[in-house]
């Protein structure tokens, strides 16, 4: 238990961190191509909840129908926000607008705001609005990729295996249903939520997701792992982790890809060699060049 409060603690400070690091929008702004056009802090749900809020970058000079990239924060499903992981993905977010690439980052209520399925629903949702405005931002539907770090990929993760015919009818509760992602980029997503370290204690960050001690509650841990909805419908996934992982084990990782195998899913996995949980090493030429050519295999 004292290893867990250790985790949960430094998890808070990390994130938090992050949170007052990057939250705010004209330090995120300095990062993007001269030309670029944000639309900011537009309501997803036509409520007044400021997690229901998401943001549109429009690359410039751009003509006709232009794919979109989704960006979903990490933050442990309780800490940051929509400018939190483009902070430091920086070069990343430069260049997907830089190819012509629209980019959507979204927010979802908090795990102390809401317990799972919550995130999951104001994330399509969150998606449901761009496709229903699609035509307003010039979006092409037929060429979206979701792209997610940490708690984001892993709802990143599950936003693409679980849309398609095994979906449970609650994760889209009032949204569109007709979008397909023709790609996913999971940074170091959680997989599986019964194999985490304090998959006993309700405090943790999985157990607050759910509410419940994953192992008290294995058929909630299960209905929230993005490893119980693969099968051989889903997009392709490019899956990158730290080697040096403390907050959420390489081995999340390697079972995603492994399930994706054994299904026959195209799926690519990164390890990026001494990395932490986060940060600048994932943004650096090598796993950028990975990332970029992936997204152009699947989104031209």
């Amino acid at each position: 238990m004292r290893a867990q409060n250790k985790r949960l603690s430094f998890l808070m400070v990390l994130f938090l961190a992050l949170f007052q690091g990057y939250s705010q929008t004209n330090r995120v702004l300095d990062i993007f191509p001269e030309g670029t056009e944000l639309h900011g802090n537009i309501n997803y749900n036509n409520d007044t909840l400021q997690k229901h809020l998401l943001d549109i970058y429009l690359p410039s000079k751009v003509t006709g129908k232009i794919p979109l990239v989704i960006f979903v924060h990490g933050g442990g499903w309780l800490v940051n926000d929509k400018y939190s992981d483009i902070g430091y993905m920086k070069k990343t977010v430069a260049e997907i607008l830089d190819k012509g690439y629209a980019l959507a980052s979204i927010d979802y209520r908090f795990a102390t705001q809401a317990i799972f399925p919550a995130q999951i629903q104001d994330c399509n949702r969150a998606v449901s609005f761009l496709v229903d405005n699609a035509d307003t931002y010039g979006f092409d539907t037929d060429r979206m990729a979701v792209m997610g770090f940490s708690a984001g990929g892993h709802l990143a993760s599950m936003m693409g295996l679980s849309k398609n015919d095994t979906i449970p009818d609650f994760f889209m509760t009032d949204t569109n249903t007709s979008f397909q992602f023709q790609a996913v980029v999971d940074f170091y997503g959680p997989a599986e939520l019964l194999l985490f370290p304090g998959a006993n204690d309700p405090k943790s960050p999985e157990g607050l997701l759910i509410g419940s001690a994953p192992l008290d509650r294995p058929d909630l841990a299960k209905a929230a792992s993005p490893a119980s909805y693969v099968d051989g419908n889903d997009p392709p996934f490019l899956i990158i982790h730290g080697e040096k992982d403390e907050l959420v084990s390489p081995r999340q990782s390697q079972l995603l890809s492994a399930w994706l195998t054994i299904k026959g899913v195209e799926n690519e996995l990164i390890m990026v060699k001494d990395a932490p949980h986060f940060g600048e090493m994932f943004d650096v030429d090598e796993i950028r060049t990975k990332v970029i050519a992936f997204l152009q295999k699947h989104l031209e």
